[in-house]
């Protein structure tokens, strides 16, 4: 009974089914759209169900989230080769093997750009949504539960609709989501944020009674985000940004409270939110994607005042902290769609200052944040395009080497391009920090290799721009060169080696 009270409209109660009944439902060549992104308020029975039948029958679908999924849902569905294609990101080792090998394709694109394309008909229309909620409403109406992403343009554009109701969220969650349905082109409405903390929307995703198929209950947290703690490198390169930004104060570019605060996922991030703890800033925003165990603890330690993301994915202990005591952060925190959290309409209004990670950066600025040596995907370009082409300061991060020491993440033309050199204000490695704003495209190789580069690599660097700048051009290259660095890796193992030439 007590997991009826959260079904307010008692004329659904009939729909209510097992979760291998609502994989029933999807049938072979389907589009099937789910909640989900970076793990948080996912699929938990029905996703993982229908794999297990694929194993049997063979099925395959199209497969479009917010973003990646946890419960190794996609390493799951991978396996039993369950996907003939994938959008818009996954960050699953199991799948990344089979998309590199070209078992499933993959459509990598901005995460902003996702909702837009389903409205107006460039990817094909959804035959079942499948959403993760907290509660429905007699209207029918959804409550998520941990995050937004794409689930209310699902909802509204999907021809049936799942609902997994997950009675491990509190319901007293509803109240942090802020849904706005921003509509199409040519009547795309204006999305009137213009603090962080404004509240725009409803707190619930339309849904229209009719067109629910199945109700499942589940009783499953979120998979944890593997949370690392802040070390040598990522601690360097945290002092940097914070040093860089205490001169945009000083300068009279920022105040004390900076800007709205937008952050990628991983442990250079995580170590540059938690720099902010211990420093002289105060009364920070943050407009963001991902609510990480950073932003909680900087409103534990009195420096956030607001923040504003598509999803919380936190760390057990953190989820723990979060959820006991979740009245404390309530009227702290609103979840979006992910097309208004990565909207170039509000970025660039709010003048959001970015903070993403780089794979690799050349000694232009340009920047490769998805594909290992230009050819295998690691995860995709996630929302990092979104918030650098439209954000006050642009801002990548990346260590200075890996592999132990034999790669180079500074080189003289990326690979892959995510982000032109045209959207990249500051790269920071552990070396240190280069401001690339107002620089010639020679002026940016010059900083970057001075303040950059890893010593092992400076002077083989410095060497290859010398001599590019001997050919002349406004970005001087030595095109039959410029990839030698992948030579070097790939036949002995490092890039440190020079070849051989005749």
């Amino acid at each position: 009974m007590e997991n009826l009270a959260r079904i307010k409209n008692k004329t659904l109660t009939d729909k209510i089914i097992l979760a291998e009944e609502a994989a029933g439902l999807i049938q072979n060549g389907m589009v099937i759209a789910a909640s989900g992104f970076t793990k948080s308020g996912d699929s938990k029975a029905v996703l993982p169900a229908f794999g297990e039948r694929a194993q049997i029958d063979q099925s395959q679908i199209t497969l479009i989230t917010g973003a990646s999924l946890g419960q190794d849902t996609d390493a799951k569905l991978a396996a039993a080769n369950a996907i003939s294609l994938r959008l818009p990101f996954q960050a699953d080792a199991t799948m990344r093997r089979h998309i590199n090998s070209a078992q499933l394709l993959y459509i990598d694109e901005n995460l902003g750009e996702t909702a837009m394309h389903l409205k107006t008909g460039v990817f094909p229309a959804i035959d079942i949504a499948i959403i993760e909620a907290v509660c429905i409403h007699e209207d029918g109406s959804i409550v998520p539960t941990t995050s937004v992403g794409n689930s209310a343009v699902f909802a509204a554009l999907a021809k049936k609709v799942i609902i997994e109701i997950n009675t491990a969220v509190p319901e007293n969650i509803e109240g942090i989501h802020d849904i706005f349905l921003s509509g199409s082109y040519p009547e795309k409405a204006i999305i009137p944020i213009t603090s962080v903390g404004q509240r725009i929307g409803t707190g619930s995703i339309p849904c229209d009674p009719e067109k629910i198929a199945g109700i499942v209950f589940t009783h499953k947290k979120d998979s944890p985000a593997d949370i690392q703690p802040a070390d040598n490198t990522t601690s360097k390169i945290a002092g940097y940004i914070l040093d860089f930004l205490k001169n945009e104060v000083a300068a009279g570019r920022l105040t004390q409270s900076l800007l709205p605060i937008q952050a990628g996922i991983g442990k250079v991030a995580n170590a540059v939110l938690q720099g902010f703890a211990n420093s002289d800033f105060e009364h920070l925003t943050m407009y963001s994607e991902v609510l990480q165990d950073s932003a909680f603890d900087l409103f534990d330690a009195g420096k956030l005042d607001f923040a504003s993301g598509s999803s919380i994915t936190v760390s057990e202990a953190c989820y723990q902290r979060v959820f006991d005591n979740l009245e404390k952060y309530k009227d702290k925190i609103l979840l979006r769609p992910q097309d208004i959290t990565n909207s170039a309409e509000v970025i660039s209004r709010l003048g959001t200052i970015a903070i993403n990670t780089a794979l690799e950066c050349d000694i232009y600025g340009n920047i490769n944040s998805s594909h290992i040596a230009g050819t295998h995907i690691m995860n995709g370009i996630g929302g990092s395009a979104d918030f650098a082409q439209n954000s006050y300061i642009s801002i990548f991060v990346t260590e200075s080497t890996c592999k132990g020491g034999t790669i180079s993440r500074i080189v003289p033309m990326v690979s892959h391009v995510d982000h032109s050199e045209h959207d990249v204000d500051i790269v920071v490695t552990e070396q240190g920090l280069a401001d690339l704003r107002g620089l010639a495209p020679r002026q940016k190789a010059e900083a970057i290799i001075k303040n950059c580069v890893h010593p092992d690599y400076r002077e083989m660097l410095a060497g290859y721009y010398a001599e590019a700048c001997e050919r002349g051009g406004q970005t001087p290259h030595v095109l039959e060169k410029a990839f030698d660095w992948y030579h070097n890796l790939r036949t002995t193992g490092s890039m440190k080696r020079q070849p051989v030439l005749t």
